[in-house]
């Protein structure tokens, strides 16, 4: 008969409970070897054996011993019809299991008794450990699950770094036997010789078939944990200084950036003028500085002779980076009091006579290297132009400046000439100030602000905000800005900007603005004089101040984890496939990542609002973030794209592939509740059950008229799981709280036993080759075992198909990445109430049942994951 495949689940369902009720066999499997001594020997509890009719072997068909090959029922109606006198001989000497098993040696009389191994888990990765240290232990499990002895030869560790791992324990050792049905387990740790990916292979030599059986190994070596220096300066300058005056105190913070412990070993000076400094602080040679802490060094300096001076301040310490140097420099002179005027000369252009008075200022400053006592200020030349108040008196401090107010208010017509001068103990200071009165209207040009402005501190080759000032017309006429620029020591440091532009007229009553900005080219003091001048003479000038600070020697660093991924099959149309990154500013100063550009169906998942947030994207020295990226593909086939990350000089890329694949619509295919599965009801009260059963009743009817059409029967077995699934689960299977059912399975890489698992999350998932929702949970159970392997989770996916071989077709196709088990008689799934396809039930690590869900939908995978973490996190 040819192979059923039904076109959706309701039909399945029908086909696989004909199936199995046609059949009408136990799920328990027959033993055919037990069966060949029970036919040699006889019954257990003595008499004759079936060899004395039958001869030694079944395979020569004497009597026609042949009939009951694989078919215990022929062998139970020949003992009720007493044929051959074989009831009067056998009635109630054997148990409907030892007919099962005499059935299948009479069907399989070359059988022998050999040793099968299986090690389980087939791979074991370790995660990353520090190098030099040794990893929690994990163990593999040898089975035999054959039927004679398993004799152990040999147990090694082989391939690229064997002496990274190494077998720490077990019950497998090299002379041992293990006996049929029964299991020993190898314990191994992982110890990293040198960093980055290791891998070896654990082989156990044996008698079974294969003569040796494998575990790859894997682990990441991991750097050790180290201190790292970072500064917040590499140099002091302390300036110019007064000989025999101590500097103001000065300080350098030392910060560990590393992940481990800083021990300064040595604070020193060094340097020909060592001895001009003092240091302080709270950095100490007994007290460690511990994983993102920091300590300060302070300095001060007290020169003695006039000249330049400098010497080194020396770090020594456990860091990685080494030993730690910073420059320290300055210059001593003796007393030296010294003032400076700006503008050197002053220009009030031409005013109304009666206009009233117009004012400007002239800034003074203290250039010398001690306190400046005035002794007078005054203008002489022209009453016309007087001092006003809060002028410069008293004593101005070093480097700091003070105003002098000046106002114009001529009285006659013609040209106006004056000079303030200043008396202190600094050489005399004098100004000439010009203008001149008219009876004609003119412009008043006035500045908001008479200055000096002052720029935020900021470092080299970075900008401050502008600040901006403004040019107001206070008089009767329009003026016309014959001059704007930058003048004094350092123009290139700043820049000008705004609607005052040369050429440009501003009317009576109006103004413009002028944005300046500062951008210093080094670092230290800078400074520089806006100069303003008009078509009516009038001079206008203000000073700008800004710090240029040193730019940071350590550079920051970006590390992704993983670096290149393939997010596997993703349905076109779904709502893709999601993979975290972590991001890493692995450097020691702060990262400022501008944009993350994508390339291919991959973008960035924006509702993680636990994830890196919104670029630009600053990260600290040592710290992280999740980086989630989402798998969209548009079209079948292979996807390949990348991710750049970009940020100032520098950018990481991360390669992406995926495989899309094409969405499959059958109309009118009934679903149950979960998303996918075999029962058309949603609530688990199948209405097809009544006709299913009426059709049963119609197969066994059949099945007695046509013996041998058990055989055709048999080709239905595939689709008999689905039976499982409409019949009551067991009330308390699946209670929150409760044990989780026991099993102990085989796989394509050996045996599988809940209880080896103890300890760990285990993510059971029940799912057949003709589950299409189970191809949409494969790829998302892969990337949970990937994410969560090393933080103790353990996926295990049970198939229920009844032939090995669909299971098989299906992983060649859509890979598992985790542990996977045939059950094909499905005592599993009606052990756990399952209904329908795929269902999954979390099992904690003490082996209850924490939930249980049914279905696979894109739209479960974030809350099982959710479940899953918060599981895991409980498990700390």
């Amino acid at each position: 008969m040819k192979r059923i495949r039904p076109p959706h689940g309701r039909a399945l369902c029908t086909a696989g409970i004909w199936a199995l009720l046609a059949l009408g066999v136990s799920a328990q499997a027959a033993d055919a070897l037990n069966g060949k001594s029970l036919y040699l020997n006889g019954p257990a509890s003595g008499g004759t054996s079936c060899a004395s009719c039958h001869g030694a072997s079944p395979a020569a068909n004497v009597n026609g011993i042949r009939a009951a090959a694989n078919n215990p029922g022929v062998i139970s109606n020949a003992f009720a019809a007493n044929r051959g006198g074989m009831g009067s001989l056998f009635n109630s000497k054997f148990s409907a299991a030892e007919i099962a098993d005499l059935a299948a040696f009479i069907g399989n009389p070359d059988v022998s008794s050999a040793p099968a191994a299986t090690l389980a888990p087939a791979t074991l990765a370790f995660g990353g450990t520090t190098v030099g240290q040794a990893s929690t232990a994990l163990g593999t499990t040898l089975t035999n699950s054959g039927n004679a002895a398993l004799n152990i030869s040999a147990l090694a560790v082989g391939g690229a770094n064997p002496g990274d791992f190494a077998i720490s324990g077990g019950s497998c050792a090299a002379g041992a036997s293990v006996a049929a049905g029964a299991s020993c387990n190898v314990q191994l740790v992982f110890r990293p010789s040198g960093t980055g990916a290791r891998g070896a292979a654990l082989t156990i030599s044996h008698n079974a078939t294969g003569a040796s059986s494998s575990v790859a190994l894997s682990g990441t070596g991991n750097a050790a944990a180290s201190a790292t220096v970072a500064l917040s300066a590499n140099a002091l300058n302390f300036g110019a200084l007064l000989t025999g005056s101590a500097s103001p105190v000065q300080s350098i913070t030392v910060n560990n950036t590393g992940q481990a412990a800083l021990s300064l070993s040595g604070i020193s000076l060094s340097g020909a003028n060592a001895a001009v400094f003092t240091l302080g602080g709270s950095c100490a040679t007994a007290t460690a500085v511990p994983a993102g802490g920091s300590c300060t060094v302070t300095v001060v300096a007290t020169p003695t002779t006039a000249g330049a001076f400098a010497a080194n301040l020396n770090l020594a310490s456990n860091a990685s980076n080494g030993g730690i140097t910073v420059s320290l420099a300055g210059s001593a002179s003796a007393a030296a009091p010294a003032l400076s005027a700006n503008p050197t000369a002053l220009s009030f252009g031409a005013q109304t006579i009666g206009a009233g008075a117009t004012t400007q200022s002239v800034a003074i400053t203290n250039r010398g290297n001690v306190p400046v006592t005035f002794a007078s200020v005054a203008v002489s030349g022209a009453p016309s132009v007087t001092i006003g108040s809060g002028g410069c008196a008293g004593t101005l401090a070093v480097a700091a400046s003070c105003n002098v107010p000046l106002a114009f208010a001529p009285t006659t017509e013609g040209s106006v000439n004056a000079t303030l001068l200043l008396r202190s103990n600094a050489a005399d200071v004098s100004v000439a100030v010009t203008g001149s009165g008219t009876t004609a209207a003119v412009a008043r040009p006035a500045l908001s602000e008479t200055g000096p402005v002052a720029f935020a501190d900021t470092q080299v080759g970075q900008q401050a905000a502008a600040h901006r000032i403004t040019l107001s017309n206070n008089g009767s006429a329009a003026l016309k800005i014959t001059t704007l620029t930058l003048g004094g020591g350092n123009p290139g440091d700043f820049a000008l900007a705004g609607t005052c532009a040369v050429g440009g007229s501003v009317s009576p009553g109006a103004s413009c603005t002028i944005d300046a900005s500062f951008k210093p080219a080094v670092a230290g003091t800078r400074s520089a004089d806006l100069v303003l001048v008009t078509d009516g003479g009038a001079q206008l000038s203000l000073r700008l101040n800004g710090n240029g600070l040193a730019v940071p020697t350590t550079t920051a660093s970006l590390s992704a984890s993983p670096q290149a991924f393939d997010f596997g099959s993703a349905t076109v149309g779904d709502t893709g496939l999601l993979k975290r990154f972590t991001l890493t500013n692995s450097g020691s100063a702060a990262l400022t990542i501008n944009s993350a550009t994508f390339s291919g169906p991959y973008a960035a998942d924006t509702t993680d609002t636990t994830a890196c947030g919104a670029f630009p994207l600053t990260l600290a020295a040592g710290a992280s973030c999740e980086l989630p990226v989402r798998f969209t593909p548009t079209t079948a086939g292979s996807a390949n794209g990348n991710l750049t990350l970009q940020a100032a000089g520098a950018s990481w890329t991360i390669a992406l592939s995926g495989q899309g694949a094409a969405s499959v619509v059958v109309s009118g295919q009934s679903q149950n509740h979960g998303g996918g599965g075999c029962s058309a009801a949603q609530d688990g009260n199948d209405p097809t059950l009544a006709l299913l059963v009426l059709l049963a009743a119609g197969v066994l009817v059949w099945r007695r008229r046509m013996p041998r059409a058990a055989a055709v029967a048999g080709t239905l077995a595939g689709v008999a799981a689905c039976a499982l699934f409409a019949l009551p689960p067991p009330a308390s299977a699946l209670e929150t709280g409760t044990q989780a059912p026991a099993f102990a399975l085989s796989g394509p890489d050996g045996a599988v036993k809940l209880e080896q698992y103890r300890g760990k999350l285990v993510y059971l998932d029940f799912w057949a080759s003709w589950c299409g929702p189970c191809r949409q949970s494969f790829p998302w159970m892969n990337e949970m075992q990937a994410r969560y392997g090393s933080q103790g989770l353990q996926i295990v996916g049970i198939n229920v198909d009844a032939k090995a071989d669909d299971a098989r077709s299906f992983l060649g196709t859509t890979p598992a990445r985790f542990a996977i088990a045939f059950d094909p008689g499905g005592a599993t799934p009606r052990t756990y109430g399952v209904k329908g396809m795929p269902s999954s039930v979390l099992i904690g690590p003490d082996g209850k049942v924490l939930f249980e869900h049914s279905g696979f939908r894109a739209a479960d995978r974030e809350a099982l994951e959710s479940r899953i973490k918060t599981a895991l996190g409980a498990m700390k």
